[in-house]
């Protein structure tokens, strides 16, 4: 969200202009290969730079009075909503109308420091929950309506050695027990039937099939045929073990062919 230099209110997104030399291009090849903008924003951030109840209920998709849009005319009842929009925004007053926003991380944190206000297992729960059920209801946006934004969340697991503050490692979905840190409305059936993955099965190697050994047997020409026949090339005892050797291959190549 730090390449926007104006997102409040939604409807004055902009990007900031000394990035240009970088997102110009970048946004032609998202245009031109059909791809989208990503983004990650993090109502959770917002509130941390204004920690006031209201910001609270409007981050975590709780009723509120509601933030009008002077701009658009619109009016918006949460700060993911609003900072979607703002990115929309920007796009389009760039040019790029046809480049879909997809959030590419969200989420909110579990636990925190003394000074981190808001960071909570009930403020967590109920951003994401009802940030599931927002998308789900596919109500969209107040600039985009009727559509769903693709959403990807942050994050499985804690990141415990991660460098930074407390709330920084603590975005957590699953504990390392395959458990739900917290119910979050995504499992179908709670976490009741998730179990830890089987250990992988290792049969032992079967031995391979014998190969029987083949001895060729030399045709024995009777006397009369030996009279007229024309001479033969009698072979030399260094050419012999080079032909039994190609009759032994050749039998074990016929000999495997039958077993496939």
């Amino acid at each position: 969200m730090d390449v926007l230099a104006s997102s409040d209110p939604p409807s004055s997104g902009a990007f900031k202009p000394e990035l240009s030399a970088a997102l110009d291009p970048l946004l032609a090849f998202l245009s031109k290969t059909g791809s989208p903008f990503l983004v990650n924003p993090y109502p959770y951030f917002a509130y941390q730079d204004d920690p006031r109840p209201d910001t609270l209920a409007f981050c975590l998709f709780q009723p509120n009075a509601g933030r009008p849009d002077a701009g658009s005319g619109l009016t918006y009842t949460s700060m993911f909503d609003a900072q979607v929009d703002a990115v929309r925004a920007a796009l389009d007053a760039k040019g790029y109308k046809d480049v879909e926003v997809v959030v590419a991380e969200t989420g909110w944190p579990h636990s925190g420091g003394a000074d981190e206000a808001g960071a909570s297992v009930e403020n967590a729960r109920a951003f994401v929950s009802n940030l599931v059920s927002h998308l789900r209801s596919m109500v969209g946006t107040p600039r985009m309506p009727g559509k769903s934004v693709d959403t990807y969340l942050f994050a499985v697991y804690d990141e415990d050695l991660k460098p930074g503050k407390a709330s920084e490692k603590s975005f957590g979905l699953f504990q390392t027990t395959l458990t739900e840190t917290y119910p979050t409305g995504l499992m179908r059936n709670g976490t009741a039937g998730l179990a830890p993955a089987p250990a992988p099965t290792v049969r032992p190697a079967s031995p391979p099939p014998a190969i029987p050994q083949v001895t060729p047997v030399q045709p024995q020409p009777s006397a009369a045929s030996a009279a007229t026949a024309p001479p033969r090339h009698v072979r030399s005892a260094a050419e012999l073990p080079r032909t039994i050797s190609a009759l032994h291959v050749s039998a074990c190549f016929l000999f495997m062919s039958l077993l496939v």
